[in-house]
Parts: C-alpha cells; sequence; structure tokens
C-alpha cells in the first residue's frame, strides 16, 4: 500500500500546480511538514490526524471559519505533532517562538527578520 499523497489533504488551499500559499511562512510550514516526515519524524496518518483535530477544534470554537487561517491551524497542528512524539519540547517549542517575536518586533522595516544562534 503506497503513503497517503500529501496534497490530498482536505481543506488545503490548491490550484492545478499545487499547494497556494498567501505568504512565505505558510511554504515554510509545508515544506517543514514534509521534511520531516521524510526524516521519518512521523507517519502520514499521524500528520493527518494532528490537523484533523486541530482543525475540529477551530470547528468548534469558530463554525463559520473561512479557511483564511488554515495554515495557522497547520502550524498549530505540526508544533502539537512534534511535542508528542518529543522532537521539541513544549517549553523548547515557546521558547522558540519568543526569540522569533523578539527578533521580529527588534528588526528595522525592510530588513529581513533573522534568529541569531543563542
Amino acid at each position: 500500500m503506497s503513503a497517503p499523497d500529501p496534497l490530498a489533504l482536505p481543506g488545503l488551499p490548491k490550484d492545478a500546480q499545487g499547494p497556494v500559499f498567501a505568504e512565505p511562512w505558510q511554504a515554510q510550514a509545508f515544506a517543514l511538514t514534509v521534511r520531516l516526515h521524510a526524516e521519518g519524524a512521523f507517519e502520514w496518518t499521524d500528520w493527518a490526524n494532528a490537523l484533523s483535530r486541530e482543525l475540529a477544534r477551530e470547528l468548534a470554537r469558530e463554525p463559520d471559519d473561512d479557511g483564511s487561517r488554515y495554515y495557522f491551524h497547520w502550524v498549530a497542528a505540526l508544533e502539537s505533532l512534534v511535542a508528542e512524539r518529543g522532537i521539541l519540547s513544549a517549553a523548547d517549542l515557546a521558547a522558540r517562538k519568543q526569540a522569533w517575536d523578539h527578533a521580529y518586533r527588534h528588526t528595522p522595516h525592510g530588513k529581513p527578520v533573522e534568529l541569531l544562534p543563542q
């Protein structure tokens, strides 16, 4: 039996050429998910279940969700799966988010946001 096609996920914004990304971070989140799977961090069924749980939670909170926050849910699902698998702890994820937030807020307008080595 072959692995499920990651592009066949329900709700994935796509066109005839493949996934559609409104922002670069969305493409990066997609690529990171594909890479983690390719390196054996999780199976596609595990990923699909994590994303389904996140989308169901959002639908329960916001029944009129228009899909514009799809990749926010994607990232939340990836974070939960990474934490569940012990790839990074929830504390490590929170620290990394805080570091990116700090870098973003302290980067001059027009300059690329970079996370400096710690």
